[in-house]
């Protein structure tokens, strides 16, 4: 069954070598969501040309740090070498369900965000990023609408909160940090070097799809991205 070409869909896993000579083969995990794969659910295998073809797990287990997943009708080594490289994916309206207070990155991407430390509400701009590995807390890379970057980390001691049904992350921010008032000359963090996955970032942009924590401390990758730009920040399970 070909998906709808209109679809979303969210990266779990990527496909990185054969395990054994009955198709098996072993994938890499983009997701932290515990008992994630199962036998008998649906996926989409992405390969590197773009197109996608259904499998279904029949058995699965993990060794050495990879997952091994055996595919119904994959039964061979030939048969599993053509899907080497392949994303392993499900349509973003599957993505798994998070406990209240996590976010996945991918809805954080295009968010306003507010300053409401001043007593009134100023926009500082739109989220166009979030990195992961400089301290405790990610970093909202935000964008004002002079085109200027800010990096403001995404932490519990500034957020008040986050409206992903408006769009709308929330904080308290002090005064060097997205705004650059007179007399601030610190900077709120230093950008981090690496992108984070989500199952939700984008792999054509190498961004990948994280859930994060609000008032974070550290993150969890539910798959690397959706894949048009495909999956994500934004494009996240």
């Amino acid at each position: 069954m070909s998906p709808d070409p209109t679809t979303d869909f969210i990266t779990l896993a990527r496909i990185v070598k054969t395990q054994g000579r009955h198709g098996e083969l072993a994938a890499e995990v983009h997701s932290d969501v515990p008992d994630r794969f199962a036998a008998g659910m649906k996926l989409f295998a992405l390969d590197k040309a773009g197109s996608r073809r259904d499998l279904e797990v029949e058995d699965l287990w993990p060794h050495k740090g990879l997952l091994v997943l055996k595919f119904a009708g994959v039964d061979s080594m030939s048969d599993a070498e053509a899907l080497i490289g392949s994303e392993l994916q499900v349509p973003s309206a599957e993505r798994a369900e998070l406990e209240s207070g996590w976010t996945y990155v991918s809805d954080l991407i295009g968010c306003a965000v507010w300053d409401l430390s001043t007593g009134t509400s100023r926009e500082v701009g739109r989220i166009e990023a979030v990195q992961f590995g400089a301290g405790e807390a990610p970093l909202l890379v935000v964008v004002d609408k002079a085109g200027k970057k800010h990096d403001i980390p995404f932490a519990e001691a500034y957020l008040e909160r986050v409206d992903i049904a408006r769009r709308e992350v929330r904080m308290k921010l002090p005064g060097h940090v997205g705004c650059e008032r007179p007399g601030d000359s610190r900077r709120a963090a230093a950008a981090a070097s690496t992108a984070a996955q989500e199952e939700a970032l984008r792999f054509s942009l190498c961004l990948r799809a994280s859930v994060v924590r609000n008032k974070v401390v550290g993150s969890a990758h539910e798959g690397r991205h959706r894949h048009d730009l495909s999956g994500l920040l934004s494009r996240t399970a």
